[in-house]
């Protein structure tokens, strides 16, 4: 039988959570007294929250305002509820309901020229990043992502999905979760110029995503970078800028 994992906080940590604070923005001010608590290490992933009882009396808040605070700290990833333990802080990211960094970007999106500064930047990283962390499956994914592009393609049925499922198969090789979160973001906001290259010059799409595996498939970081700079100048004739 597993026993409950009570939480770690000395005396020192407590003190985190010993002042009261503004009722006006309760899971806020919480967020950022776990966010330090976690920076200095008083509090460590795996950790159970003080009870809500603990958090009512060293807060001076109401329950019901803890109550919504631990709701939002769910909704943004940061914390899981487990019933009969208690609050506990997440071991590594979770599918956030709310993505705060998601949110972000896309009310960004008019700005297709900082969403194109940002792809040159990023796509080179993490498909570095994933060439030196895949896995035969992985290559087999991405294998599958351009033979199910090629065959769209030669039915006329291509759509960004295609398009999107190799960028996808790549991030996933990475096994990176940061990388995974930062590049399903990025490929929500240029998924609709994807469709637009899709439909416009679907061939260019295919030979870029061949070039860069191939690249890939024989470690050579150089023609990586050199062939992801290629598919994206082809991608920015399709963008539309916002000034």
């Amino acid at each position: 039988m597993s026993l409950k994992r009570q939480p770690a906080l000395t005396p020192s940590s407590m003190e985190s959570f010993s002042s009261s604070i503004d009722r006006s923005s309760v899971a806020l001010q919480l967020l950022e007294r776990i966010k330090s608590a976690l920076i200095q290490g008083e509090l460590q992933p795996g950790d159970y929250l003080p009870s809500e009882t603990e958090l009512t009396q060293s807060l001076g808040i109401g329950k019901s305002s803890v109550r919504e605070a631990i709701k939002m700290l769910q909704a943004i990833g940061i914390v899981e509820v487990k019933r009969g333990q208690g609050t506990m802080i997440r071991r590594e990211p979770g599918d956030p309901l709310v993505d705060p960094m998601a949110f972000g970007m896309i009310l960004a999106r008019g700005m297709t020229r900082d969403v194109l500064e940002f792809r040159k930047m990023f796509e080179p990283a993490y498909t570095l990043q994933a060439m030196h962390n895949a896995c035969p499956e992985d290559h087999m994914h991405i294998q599958q992502a351009i033979d199910a592009m090629a065959s769209a393609i030669d039915n006329g049925e291509q759509t960004a999905r295609h398009d999107v499922a190799f960028h996808r198969a790549i991030l996933q090789a990475t096994h990176n979760p940061m990388t995974i979160r930062v590049g399903e973001t990025l490929i929500q906001l240029i998924e609709a110029a994807l469709e637009t290259s899709m439909q416009t010059q679907p061939e260019v799409a295919l030979k870029d995503h061949r070039a860069i595996y191939a690249a890939f498939q024989a470690g050579d970081e150089e023609g990586v970078k050199a062939a992801i700079e290629v598919s994206s100048d082809s991608w920015e004739t399709n963008l539309t800028y916002v000034e």
